[in-house]
């Protein structure tokens, strides 16, 4: 059984979640799909039932409803969302690499902190925070932050701010979030400082191997981590209600 899901779901919490019969519905005020979704682990004695109440909960909420759809998700659920009208979004790779021993002597080449700076968050919010739209851009940096400040991690920058990344150790793995690197300072190889700084990080502490999740239309992100040693375990994708 894949360790994925349910390694994503503890990396990026979402502040307010309701549990049933192992299906998990998310909230974070719209602030990603991830947070914003159900996480279907495992089967239901009556799936449509249960499509109905999360249906429920988050209309309740005055949201779509969205699920994640992965490895442990119900194998009939996706045509059961199809059917329903649901269109699928967002196809996702899991990517992961083995922590290798740095070469002796290097240095990483970006500073590591245990929370983010303003510097940090402004970075990561003005490449990624223009897809969370409800509420207005206040309430859901006030969102961001929560999800950031529910997990204890690692929070890299290098050129100055230009480009940061997020890592949380948890056990074995190291996973990899907010990867984002200032549209100006692109090319610069920014990027890949901040992924190696975090994999010397988190071997460090303890994590033999990392993974991280990057959309299959993101080429530009898959080259990079490739480059690094990151290759394909595993999927999942969204369904978001009509």
């Amino acid at each position: 059984m894949s360790p994925f899901d349910q390694l994503v779901d503890e990396a990026w919490p979402a502040p307010h979640r309701v549990e049933a019969e192992g299906w998990i519905c998310r909230h974070a005020g719209g602030v990603t799909k991830r947070a914003n979704s159900v996480l279907p682990l495992g089967e239901r004695d009556d799936l449509r039932r249960a499509v109905d109440e999360a249906e429920g909960f988050y209309a309740g909420l005055g949201l779509p409803c969205v699920f994640s759809v992965g490895a442990q998700a119900p194998p009939d659920l996706d045509r059961e969302l199809e059917r329903r009208g649901y269109r699928r979004a967002d196809p996702t790779l899991v990517m992961t690499a083995p922590l290798a021993e740095p070469a002796p002597g290097a240095v990483p080449d970006a500073e590591i902190h245990d929370s983010p700076s303003e510097s940090w968050l402004r970075t990561w919010w003005q490449v990624d925070g223009g897809r969370h739209p409800d509420g207005g851009e206040v309430a859901a940096r006030e969102w961001a932050e929560r999800i950031l400040g529910g997990v204890g991690a690692g929070y890299a920058s290098a050129g100055a701010g230009m480009a940061v990344g997020r890592g949380v150790p948890q056990g074995d793995w190291l996973g990899i979030y907010c990867m984002a690197v200032d549209p100006g300072a692109r090319r610069r190889g920014l990027g890949g400082s901040v992924l190696r700084a975090l994999l010397a990080w988190g071997r460090e502490r303890g994590a033999s191997r990392a993974y991280l999740v990057v959309t299959m239309a993101n080429a530009g992100a898959r080259a990079l981590y490739e480059g690094e040693g990151f290759g394909v375990a595993g999927n999942y994708h969204y369904r978001i209600a009509p």
